[in-house]
């Protein structure tokens, strides 16, 4: 079944959760090896927190609709304590929240297992990811010459490419729903309505 997974979109990964044919650290391992994978190519993950998202597991995650699903939130306007930022910008590298916003306060009552964050252009401003902080801009999952576009072209690379993380939050919309960053990947924005 794990080889199977990177096809399943979250709501499928969360009920093969609640019907025990698959664990949550069994996604997040199968999440980790695909980001570990590839995204030295994409540049699309720019923190992980494997610690802090196995500790979640380990403490026991919500009964929310997505139990158990890996989980991205893009490094621009989402503070989270265990989640250090950048927030596109050298002026504003490894910025350390004192608590976690509302906004992800309810995401972690979802039942996800946020593990990381992805890239942004600086303040979030262009067509495509390139912000210096990085180190290089974020590719396109389909073509490394190719942007995978921006705000949200880290979340967008994230979620086409990396198996079983199929939501990456950005900021006010996630990855899935934006019809422009999706078309960018190659994710259809339809196919992505079902999770």
């Amino acid at each position: 079944m794990i080889g199977d997974l990177g096809a399943a979109d979250a709501t499928a990964l969360a009920g093969l959760v609640a019907a025990g044919e698959v664990t949550p650290t069994e996604l997040l391992d199968a999440a980790l090896a695909a980001v570990e994978a590839r995204n030295p190519a994409l540049n699309a993950v720019v923190l992980l927190q494997e610690g802090v998202a196995r500790k979640a597991i380990a403490d026991g995650l919500p009964q929310g609709p997505f139990r158990g699903v890996p989980f991205l939130i893009k490094d621009l306007g989402i503070e989270a304590k265990d989640f250090p930022s950048h927030n596109g910008s050298r002026l504003l590298a490894n910025t350390v929240y004192r608590g976690d916003s509302a906004i992800f306060a309810r995401i972690k009552a979802t039942g996800v297992v946020t593990f990381g964050r992805t890239t942004a252009p600086e303040g979030g401003i262009g067509a495509a990811t390139e912000a210096a902080v990085y180190g290089g801009p974020t590719r396109n999952p389909w073509n490394l010459e190719h942007t995978a576009g921006g705000s949200s072209g880290g979340s967008s690379a994230a979620v086409a490419s990396c198996g079983p993380t199929r939501r990456a939050l950005s900021g006010p919309q996630t990855a899935e729903r934006s019809p422009s960053k999706a078309a960018f990947s190659g994710s259809s924005t339809e196919d992505r309505k079902r999770s």
